[in-house]
């Protein structure tokens, strides 16, 4: 790996583990469903300014109703059920509980694309169980009355993660990834706005948790993709998802700088548990 791309990575790396600071502190204010659809808009307004600038054709016409459908599902339901997660548990948390993605990827791939598991991918699959298993234990995280449901939150948002390959697989292998970036941000967040009116915040929403707002949608979202894409086109999709071994340190990195935030020791085996699982499965 060239210098410059293990720079990229680290980078994606840090960006990513932030996202989970920024909702953490917008969706207090913003709300869960608010959060999640401005932060698709702002990315997708972002990436398609974008590539309209640099002659990149993003085909809306010809995809617009795979891009709102699979957006909903990379993009909307994960988001939004992240943003819920902010509202009861840590960031690093959410932070950790994410590097669950690549292990239901591999269970999806198995379940509807007939791909072999390996033993690797089983010890995989067992590892990262037994770590979400340590890490949703709710002692040492106070008293939250929604502790579990913000931990199934977490991982209903990984499941989404690990289907959407499959997904597009199925109902989208034409379309370029630059335009699944921009089309499904834009799809989903202007579909999402009809639940917007069900779910407006009380007051509103501090400059702080503005500008934790717009970070979310255009650093961890529109530069994120990028970013993303470009480590797919020098290190091929394979090599470029060892970003999510990195994710959980800076999650927890930028939890205890920024917001005071810790794991418990179960916590962090779990952790532990769930990132050697990662590697065994997207390894295997």
């Amino acid at each position: 790996m060239r210098p410059s791309d293990a720079a990229r990575l680290v980078a994606l790396a840090a960006i990513w583990g932030a996202s989970f600071i920024f909702m953490r502190v917008a969706a207090p204010q913003f709300g869960a469903v608010l959060t999640a659809d401005l932060r698709m808009l702002i990315a997708g307004a972002a990436l398609a300014g974008w590539f309209a600038a640099t002659g990149v054709d993003i085909e809306w016409r010809r995809y617009w109703r795979q891009y709102a459908l699979l957006g909903c599902v990379s993009s909307a339901v994960p988001f939004g059920l992240f943003a819920f997660a902010a509202l009861h548990i840590p960031a690093p948390l959410s932070a950790v509980l994410n590097a669950a993605a690549p292990m239901f990827g591999a269970l999806a791939g198995a379940l509807w694309l007939g791909e072999r598991l390996s033993v690797r991918r089983c010890v995989g699959l067992a590892s990262g169980a037994a770590g979400v298993a340590l890490v949703s234990r709710p002692e040492g995280f106070g008293d939250s009355a929604l502790f579990v449901w913000a931990v199934l939150a977490c991982l209903g948002a990984t499941v989404c993660y690990g289907v959407i390959g499959v997904l597009i697989r199925r109902f989208a292998p034409q379309a370029s990834a630059r335009g699944m970036a921009a089309g499904s941000q834009l799809g989903a967040g202007l579909l999402c706005l009809l639940l917007v009116p069900l779910a407006l915040p009380p007051a509103t929403p501090s400059a702080v948790a503005t500008l934790n707002l717009l970070a979310l949608g255009l650093l961890c979202t529109a530069v994120a993709y990028l970013l993303y894409f470009r480590l797919i086109v020098d290190l091929g999709a394979t090599r470029a998802l060892t970003v999510t071994y990195l994710i959980p340190m800076f999650g927890l990195l930028w939890g205890w700088l920024f917001l005071g935030e810790g794991l418990p020791p179960t916590a962090l085996a779990g952790g532990a548990l769930i990132v050697a699982g990662t590697v065994l499965v997207t390894r295997g």
